[in-house]
């Protein structure tokens, strides 16, 4: 096949060739305008970097006219630089007019060799046919080889028709260090994507992957760093214009990448459809999308405004559950961090809005009613992100942003999906001690490049005022995990004995009846708030709460979130699965020989529950008070 296709190569070069320049060009600017029309995979990446790129610039009409003149221009450049080879030195100067001409024979004047920056700007091929810019030098380019032999060994052949020095960039960057320590010049392209080799620092305030080859070679040698750019100027005519020489440190060779990628941005404003946009120069990494362990890192230049920077679109898809829902909210912690221009929106049911609006690295929520279906929901969120990553399991969840066509996709294989994930996150290794649910979550940023964070949440200040006790006897899963009602009345009236407090009941409406059959008889200071409460209201109340005795519920997660010590209780479900986080929580787990069962009622006798007393829960609450109402005291200076 390789052959096949450098022979239909070598018949169009062949027959371009044979053609006069203004015909080829005429020929290559139709060719342009029907691929604009038949390409719309490339219009479209086309149109999207120019949004990207000038869309703070110019209006959504110019960008639609701007695409269709960089289709044109791109195919009159193509089809004249495959006929340069064929034109003589006086015939190529007939073309081309210079704007600082002196500039590249000055600079190699100077003894220290030039790095030469260039681009795809243009007829970029008709660099190599101007050695008579600078006669007498070594002059050298190092190429990124094609795939094809056939066709790389063509286009190289016709540079080195020229005596242009062609170097490989995977073999002879020794050789390119020579050549400029011998006083010679080496071009280097700067504006493709670098993948996992490149620095992450802006272009046109997006985040791009960008080769440090060039500066590398600078900081490395002493060389001059001059650019340079050939402009479409006329019909089968160009300019040719080199730069001014670009200063640099040579100690900060991040920084140099910097200024190449702002002096491109710069050449690419003065003819923006002689650019190549249909490269996808802000292409999203796989998998490492979060840029917090990149190869070489990321770089803001000194006094670059992250603000600034072009938001990378992140999608959360929430789970249903409250519980897992604050589990997961590590995750998101540690993808917000993965990279400065991280925008993060949440996708979640509106029953839990109101959590996610009280997450800081949640930047938006995205609420939808329970009954929404998939095209609603896909809808919503089309057009508006660059990754989506679902927490669920669901086949609706993937459905939901493979139809909202968001490009990466990230999940693990969950439920009959594979074909609408597009990077799925392996299955953890079977462990012999179980994880907690949240390392699941947290998994999952890592395996996305984000940073590692603790698995835990901050215990939050002592609340100001009288003790506040939190009550949460319910359990949405149900009744296996529940303690009795009469047991949190009992160990409420112990601890009521010793310490001057209030009681705050907590739950949904239909735990109202366990709210009155716990307080029936309960002689103490009590607020019963079950049913009364709305998520937002929730988590008002537990931020004035010392602690919180609770069943294995999201309520128990939602205060260790908040920083609230928990006593949790613990009979049909694993604390290894999904204990509360965080350093000063007390577990009250009896293990018998049929637990866990993770069965929502019990089938045989509750020993689980009814191994928990009413003295050891009392006494739980009883530390945690204490503890929270201990002075702290301060080192010693």
């Amino acid at each position: 096949m390789d052959r096949v296709i450098y022979g239909i190569v070598l018949v169009v070069v062949t027959v371009i060739r044979a053609l006069p320049l203004k015909i080829c060009f005429a020929l290559g600017w139709v060719i342009g305008a029907m691929s604009w029309a038949i390409l719309p995979g490339y219009r479209r990446l086309a149109r999207e970097n120019l949004e990207r790129a000038l869309g703070r610039e110019l209006s959504s009409a110019a960008l639609r006219r701007l695409t269709f003149r960089h289709f044109t221009a791109l195919g009159a450049n193509t089809c004249c630089a495959f006929k340069m080879a064929a034109l003589n030195e006086a015939q190529v100067l007939d073309c081309v007019s210079f704007e600082n001409k002196a500039g590249l024979p000055g600079a190699l004047a100077k003894g220290r060799g030039v790095v030469f920056i260039i681009s795809h700007i243009g007829n970029w091929e008709l660099l190599a046919q101007l050695t008579s810019a600078a006669p007498g030098y070594k002059l050298s380019t190092i190429y990124q080889a094609i795939r094809n032999k056939g066709i790389d060994n063509l286009i190289n052949r016709d540079r080195r028709v020229k005596g242009i020095i062609t170097l490989d960039r995977k073999r002879s960057v020794n050789k390119a260090v020579s050549l400029i320590r011998e006083g010679g010049l080496v071009g280097v392209l700067i504006d493709q994507h670098a993948g996992d080799a490149g620095v992450w620092t802006p272009f046109f305030d997006s985040l791009a992957s960008t080769s440090p080859l060039a500066a590398s070679l600078a900081t490395r040698t002493g060389a001059v760093v001059l650019p340079c750019a050939i402009y479409t100027d006329g019909f089968a005519q160009w300019r040719f214009v080199v730069g001014d020489e670009i200063g640099y440190d040579a100690s900060d060779t991040n920084a140099l990448v910097a200024t190449l990628n702002r002096t491109l941005e710069a050449q690419i404003r003065r003819s923006p459809a002689d650019w190549f946009w249909v490269h996808n120069r802000w292409k999203v990494p796989h998998p490492d999308f979060l840029l917090a362990r990149t190869k070489r890192g990321l770089y803001l230049p000194a006094g670059y405004d992250p603000m600034n920077l072009r938001p990378f679109r992140i999608l959360i898809r929430s789970s249903n559950w409250l519980g897992d829902a604050v589990m997961s909210s590590l995750a998101v912690r540690a993808i917000k961090e993965g990279r400065p221009d991280a925008r993060v929106s949440v996708l979640t049911r509106s029953k839990l809005a109101d959590f996610w609006r009280s997450v800081p690295e949640a930047d938006e929520v995205i609420a939808v009613d329970e009954n929404a279906g998939v095209l609603k929901v896909a809808w919503r969120i089309r057009g508006h992100f660059d990754v989506a990553v679902l927490f669920p399991n669901s086949a609706r969840s993937a459905l939901e942003v493979w139809l909202a066509g968001i490009r990466r996709r990230v999940g693990y294989l969950g439920h009959d999906r594979q074909w609408m994930l597009n990077q799925i996150i392996p299955e953890p290794k079977p462990e012999l001690r179980p994880r907690h649910h949240a390392a699941r979550y947290l998994r999952m940023a890592e395996k996305m490049g984000a940073p590692s964070i603790p698995l835990s949440f901050p215990t939050a200040p002592r609340p100001s005022g009288p003790i506040r006790i939190g009550v949460c006897p319910g359990a949405e899963y149900g009744g296996a995990k529940r303690w009795y009602p009469l047991r949190f009345r009992n160990a409420m009236q112990r601890v009521s004995e010793r310490i001057d407090c209030t009681w705050v009941l907590v739950g949904v409406g239909r735990d109202e009846q366990i709210g009155r059959d716990l307080l029936a008889g309960f002689e103490g200071k009590v607020e019963n708030l079950i049913g009364r409460t709305t998520l937002a209201g929730l988590i008002e109340e537990l931020g004035t709460m010392h602690t919180l005795v609770t069943n294995d519920t999201g309520t128990m997660h939602l205060a260790a979130s908040l920083g609230v010590p928990v006593v949790a209780l613990f009979g049909s479900t694993e604390p290894l699965l999904t204990r509360p986080l965080g350093p000063d929580h007390v577990i009250i787990r009896h293990q018998v020989e049929c637990s866990p069962c993770f069965q929502r009622e019990c089938p045989l006798d509750f020993r689980c529950m009814e191994a928990i007393t009413v003295e050891e829960v009392a006494e739980a609450v009883l530390d945690l008070v204490e503890r929270r109402e201990a002075p702290t005291t301060e080192a010693a200076p």
